[in-house]
């Protein structure tokens, strides 16, 4: 059993109760005393009612591990609306995005028998070295560094947590309860296509053999990309909880954040392609961009890691998404109304057809203008509010669960971009998926001869 994980069900939904209770008696209280106080002091006691909690989930979510802690980072970058302040919806997801950093520690011996018990093998007979300390650590697993006893070969090593299948079967038991936190604070979220979504989404990710699958996908989709590495899946040792791929030697995000501006708007244009315009292609969307999940090679490349929160989209659904770019790049705001009414994200009449606009141009400033923006840490909180603050006089706001999911991709690809603090034109880098532009940049050239066929990418190294 992984140390610190709590596998009973009961026991966690406890917690998760608890939450929930002492968030009501925050609220109740503090309407209760509202009613004695100015508008200011009103304001002061909301505020700290609403951090206050925050500073709950985090702690709460932060120890669970499973489907409750993946629920506390999805809304560390959607919905908030629910807070008029500005100041207090940025200081709320600031403490929850606390969350995307968070894993367990767990003793290499009770890793080690994952490993063994799952590959029918001991370590000396599949590796001829193996580093105990781990390289990388999520949610629901450790990553190690290795060599293949067979041929040599540099791989990375993925292994699942013991006991973290339990853990997270006791929170999906317990998904609405955490939800019922949330829908305090996102009024507009369909709380039951959330729970179903992340529901599914986590119960593929603990299936490290179907997590193999999507990772061969992504590699077939982007072999010989000219910038763009999926390193090799060694199909053979991948099993329901370990997965072996191939070791990619790479600088880590926080090791480029000071290199030249030239070299970070390359990387960023490089991070935008995959995570943004690559779905809109392959039709393969990671749910989880993260930035500890690409890496950075000395001769440009970007490999990409973790295919476990994933979703294989319909043709349909990216139609969709694609029809709403189009309205938003194009400023028809008739047609993006009618996109909108015919998902049910929003009721109402014609009325809302400009309002509805002006919330999308606020929230797209940054693409959707045909000019370089750089992008910084400070912009990101307020485009995901006005893309999540719709429900003042849009009506009963819905947003289907695919597009939660999006959004949450999408706006985690925001947040590391602004870290990096990249400039581009995202406009026309976006618009060769949009519209089928042809590209403007180096790269674009470079990634339009591979998809022609015309381009053989270099070994990974």
């Amino acid at each position: 059993m992984a140390r610190g994980l709590n596998t009973s069900r009961f026991g966690r939904a406890a917690k998760l109760g608890g939450l929930a209770g002492g968030a009501a008696a925050r609220t109740l209280g503090t309407k209760a005393a509202n009613v004695v106080r100015d508008d200011e002091a009103s304001a002061a006691a909301d505020k700290r009612a609403a951090l206050e909690t925050a500073d709950r989930m985090v702690t709460v979510l932060g120890t669970m591990r499973g489907a409750a802690m993946k629920i506390g980072q999805t809304l560390s970058v959607i919905d908030i609306g629910a807070f008029e302040d500005d100041e207090v919806r940025a200081a709320f997801q600031a403490k929850l995005a606390k969350l995307q950093s968070m894993a367990p520690t767990v003793e290499f011996s009770q890793m080690r028998k994952v490993i063994e018990q799952d590959l029918g093998a001991t370590l000396d007979d599949v590796f001829s070295s193996f580093v105990e300390e781990p390289i990388a650590a999520a949610s629901i697993g450790q990553v190690y560094r290795a060599t293949l006893r067979e041929d040599g070969r540099e791989v990375a090593v993925k292994v699942q947590y013991p006991g973290i299948k339990d853990v997270v079967r006791a929170d999906l038991k317990n998904v609405r309860l955490v939800l019922k936190v949330a829908a305090r604070f996102s009024p507009g979220m369909n709380t039951k296509e959330v729970a179903d979504e992340v529901i599914e989404r986590i119960t593929e990710e603990l299936d490290y053999e179907l997590e193999a699958a999507n990772h061969r996908a992504m590699a077939r989709a982007f072999a010989g990309h000219p910038f763009i590495v999926v390193p090799d899946v060694i199909t053979s040792l991948c099993t329901e909880r370990v997965i072996v791929t191939e070791f990619v030697h790479a600088r880590r995000f926080a090791d480029i954040l000071d290199d030249p501006v030239e070299a970070r708007d390359r990387f960023g244009e490089i991070l935008f392609r995959f995570y943004v315009n690559g779905p809109y292609r392959t039709r393969l969307l990671n749910g989880d961009p993260h930035p500890g999940n690409a890496l950075f090679l000395d001769d440009g490349r970007v490999a990409f890691l973790d295919f476990g929160f994933f979703r294989r989209q319909t043709r349909e659904e990216v139609d969709v998404q694609r029809a709403v770019l189009q309205s938003v790049y194009a400023q028809d705001a008739q047609r993006l109304f009618e996109l909108s009414v015919e998902q049910g994200i929003i009721s109402g009449g014609p009325e809302l057809v400009e309002p509805l606009m002006e919330k999308y141009r606020a929230a797209t400033w940054w693409f959707a203008e045909d000019r370089e923006v750089t992008l910084a840490t400070s912009d990101i909180s307020r485009i995901v509010i006005e893309h999540a603050d719709m429900r003042d006089g849009f009506g009963d706001v819905q947003m289907p669960a695919n597009q939660v999911t999006t959004l949450r991709a999408f706006s985690l690809v925001l947040g590391i971009l602004g870290q990096l603090r990249a400039t581009n034109n995202w406009h026309r880098i976006g618009r060769e998926t949009v519209f089928g532009d042809a590209p403007e940049t180096d790269l674009g050239r470079e990634e339009a001869a591979w998809m022609q066929g015309d381009v053989t990418a270099a070994p990974v190294a």
